[in-house]
């Protein structure tokens, strides 16, 4: 799907944390607005992601990576070594 520019604005303090927020997450400002907008459509469109949160094996997956994060035993990998660039 080809592209396009939308410029926003919005305040300087609240710009700083979403660019902040997308170092953190190892993402871009880009996406994070993409995937906002995005969620809004699939409600309205009614392809929510529902089906896959009511999914058991899904649930089951998040679950063990919450325990894994709150305990500590997840293990972390940098960003070179997951996509290897």
């Amino acid at each position: 799907m080809s592209k396009t520019r939308i410029n926003i604005s919005t305040d300087e303090d609240l710009a700083e944390f979403i660019r902040l927020f997308a170092v953190e997450n190892r993402t871009t400002v880009a996406e994070i607005v993409n995937q906002y907008f995005l969620s809004i459509k699939r409600r309205i469109e009614g392809d929510a992601i529902e089906n896959i949160l009511a999914n058991p094996v899904f649930h089951e997956a998040m679950a063990e990576v919450q325990l894994k994060l709150r305990d500590g035993s997840a293990e972390w990998h940098s960003y070179n070594e997951v996509f290897g660039k």
